[in-house]
């Protein structure tokens, strides 16, 4: 099958850009975009060219090692040519790693007396700088950086300032061995200090430092950072190699030579996911950043064998951790009906796996962030993800663009608002409405809503359980789930008995619930988590609530006029009194309680969390400032003491600035907090 011209754009744009961002990080020592999203769009690149072979190209980065070396150091070239590893980012791309190794072997020594099967060793990937260090007669002669893979930079001097270094082996042998230097992340942090202090640009990640320092050309600010080194390989030996990888890294150790210590001889390739897996949880408790494993056969005799491709070896892959920023495409803009009628433009992507699991959605918010980020259907984004945050799209990488990318508009009619689906701006906000106010895809939130963990948790009443219920007649209304027979369930598609008896439980677990929670899940419009807490701190009772004046609402500390409006209105309506007498014959509210702070280290302080928190979640955290004497706000005002900010911070940050409030970064927050 030939390419489409569309096929062969998008090559040539990734082609252009993978170019640039690989010159600005080898070349220049800087850049615009993070590792992950580069490796994204090389991964991307490579697929295509594995699909096409005929739009393989000489001067494609899937064809090159690494960038030119600096004018302004001494050429060397190597004696040994200098490899870079293909890439595997899931289990599935190391499984056909470990088949195309078998396949391989299979048929090149299937004449031959070798009985040997290929078992693994997996080392930790330093996320530093390649060096390749030449030792004669035990002696270091030069140090080199990988370059281009055949001619690298002299950066000898420079390297005789680390310590970890040896200037002479163990043994007087001919040697040239490969590392990686790095600088450690407590280091990183002292030098970045010290240039906030000088208002000098702060050095974006630790690989770029430890890049730049080697190619200083003062030695003196080399030894004044403190890099350091693990050796790895060796590529070339006086008297002949080990005959394995595990051997190999042993010996550099009785040479002098500093090797890192976590490498692990695995029989087969389910213990190196295995080892994978576990340093997924431990890499973030060492002193060096580390951004996947490597893999390599463990036994000589077979790399050999396997030797090498036109760029990379046969024998060896650099297995990806999962990545928090990818890059992938917006295929379409849809509006979606949140609970209280709120229109919340979604993002439809290219299917793409981003911190382990597979994305396709990413909420762009409202019609602001679109214009803030400028992006349109069509576009390149990078997406990013941590821990079990909600995938949220960073840029567009606009220099991909083709010309054909289309502006998304809000339209005036939205079909799932129901009736003749017109929708209206909300005064005040950037946000947009459905005009009617009980469409069926408005009621499906709010009983997903209702029965959230965040409301009356019932477990196992997820969004497809809520909308066959739902579109079967069995629910219509709240207090209906607490009447709901096993019979009638039993009756549903794959609705099986165990289901239906351990949904039953769950149900007859939840009649039992706090007030705040129980007010969050009336989806009262305006009204959020802390709102409802703040309410409950305030009256105590659901029947004081429902009986408050409007001023007295107003009064509420945390409650402006708009929400208590809300609120007041919500509770006179006759239908929501009515749903509200129902509810409370299948449901018990318990007494209220404000919880006792453990101190008062935070009494009186008024905090907003705004973006992603990576340490410790929003949850954590309000309850956190709770438990310490202080409270939490859903806006930022006048009267707020902290602005607590993690990534993309938004509006909320913004406001911050403009009053003068003071904000906190994450680690300065949990600082705070002790």
């Amino acid at each position: 099958m030939k390419p489409t011209p569309d096929i062969v754009d998008r090559l040539n744009k990734l082609k252009e850009t993978v170019n640039y961002h690989r010159y600005l990080y080898h070349v220049e020592d800087r850049q615009e975009i993070s590792d992950e999203a580069l490796d994204s769009l090389k991964d991307e690149l490579f697929k295509i060219e594995q699909q096409y072979p005929e739009l393989i190209t000489p001067d494609s980065p899937s064809q090159r090692v690494e960038g030119k070396p600096l004018d302004s150091f001494k050429k060397i070239t190597h004696k040994i040519q200098q490899w870079s590893f293909n890439d595997a980012f899931t289990e599935e791309d190391l499984f056909e790693f470990d088949s195309r190794v078998k396949r391989f072997l299979a048929k090149e020594i299937k004449n031959s007396n070798s009985k040997l099967k290929p078992t693994y060793t997996c080392e930790l990937k330093i996320d530093g700088l390649k060096i390749v260090l030449d030792y004669e007669k035990g002696i270091l002669k030069t140090a080199a950086t990988r370059g281009d893979g055949k001619v690298g930079e002299d950066v000898t001097n420079n390297i005789k300032t680390i310590d970890s270094i040896p200037l002479r082996l163990n043994k007087d042998i001919d040697l040239i061995v490969e590392g990686e230097v790095w600088i450690g992340k407590k280091n990183f942090e002292i030098i970045n200090k010290k240039r906030e202090k000088t208002k000098e640009p702060l050095y974006a990640n630790p690989r770029n430092l430890a890049a730049g320092t080697l190619r200083q050309l003062d030695p003196k600010v080399v030894a004044e950072r403190k890099l350091d080194v693990f050796v790895y390989d060796i590529a070339r030996m006086e008297g002949g190699e080990p005959d394995s990888q595990f051997a190999e890294l042993e010996m550099l150790a009785s040479l002098g030579l500093k090797a890192n210590k976590n490498f692990r001889h695995c029989k087969n390739i389910n213990e190196v996911i295995v080892y994978w897996k576990e340093w997924q949880t431990k890499k973030d408790k060492e002193d060096y950043w580390i951004d996947g494993v490597v893999v390599k056969v463990n036994e000589k005799e077979l790399q050999d064998v396997l030797g090498y491709t036109g760029k990379a070896p046969r024998f060896g892959i650099a297995f990806k951790f999962p990545a928090e920023q990818v890059t992938t495409v917006v295929e379409d803009i849809v509006l979606q009906v949140g609970r209280t009628g709120v229109l919340t433009p979604v993002a439809h992507l290219t299917p793409v796996s981003v911190a382990g699991s597979i994305v396709s959605r990413a909420t762009l918010h409202n019609e602001d962030e679109i214009k803030r980020l400028d992006v349109r259907i069509g576009d390149t984004v990078i997406l990013q993800k941590a821990g079990d945050v909600i995938p949220q799209i960073v840029s567009v990488l606009k220099e991909m663009r083709t010309g054909k990318e289309k502006n998304f508009k809000f339209p005036s009619k939205v079909e799932a608002c129901g009736g003749d689906g017109t929708i209206e701006k909300i005064p005040g906000q950037v946000a947009y409405r459905c005009v009617n106010k009980n469409s069926f895809e408005q009621q499906k939130r709010k009983f997903q809503h209702f029965v959230s963990k965040k409301a009356f948790n019932i477990d196992g009443m997820g969004a497809s359980i809520v909308d066959v219920l739902l579109e079967e007649n069995l629910i219509s209304s709240y207090d209906d789930i607490f009447s709901l027979k096993k019979g009638d369930l039993l009756l549903l598609p794959r609705f099986a008995e165990k289901s239906v008896d351990n949904l039953l439980e769950a149900i007859e677990n939840s009649r039992e619930i706090e007030l705040a929670k129980f007010l969050v899940g009336l989806s009262i419009d305006q009204v959020g988590e802390e709102t409802t807490i703040d309410l409950a701190n305030h009256f105590g009772s659901l029947e004081k609530i429902q009986n408050a004046s409007l001023e007295e609402l107003e009064n509420v500390y945390g409650i402006g006029d708009v929400v208590a409006k809300s609120i007041y209105d919500w509770f006179k309506d006759t239908n929501n009194r009515l749903l509200l007498r129902r509810l409370l014959k299948e449901v018990k509210i318990k007494e209220f309680r404000s919880p006792k702070p453990t101190s008062l280290k935070l009494e009186g302080k008024k905090f907003v969390l705004t973006g992603t928190m990576e340490i410790m979640g929003r949850d954590e955290a309000k309850e956190k400032i709770r438990s310490l004497g202080g409270s939490v706000s859903s806006s930022v005002s006048k009267n707020i003491d902290y602005v607590v900010a993690g990534e993309n911070p938004g509006s909320k940050y913004e406001k911050a600035v403009d009053l003068g409030i003071d904000i906190l970064g994450e680690k300065e927050f949990l600082k705070l907090i002790g």
